[in-house]
């Protein structure tokens, strides 16, 4: 739980306050759709890969396989 937590922390910084931050589909967790991966800095990269998250071409967000299924 604690990682999850830390990744949203992080998420939060580059928010854009979107009604559904999150979905879930097939065992994969997104968040922050919509987040231009350019504004989110080198550090939090590599901390979000740490917990689990990785960028998301397709859907121009961070996802995760990490966090349980739906």
């Amino acid at each position: 739980m604690k990682e999850l937590i830390q990744a949203l922390q992080i998420l939060l910084k580059y928010a854009n306050d979107t009604e559904y931050p999150t979905h879930c589909e097939h065992d994969q967790l997104f968040v922050g759709c919509g987040i231009a991966l350019e504004k989110v800095s080198e550090t939090d990269v590599k901390k979000l890969d740490e917990l689990g998250f990785f960028w998301s071409e397709e859907l121009e967000g961070f996802t995760s396989y990490k966090f349980g299924s739906c």
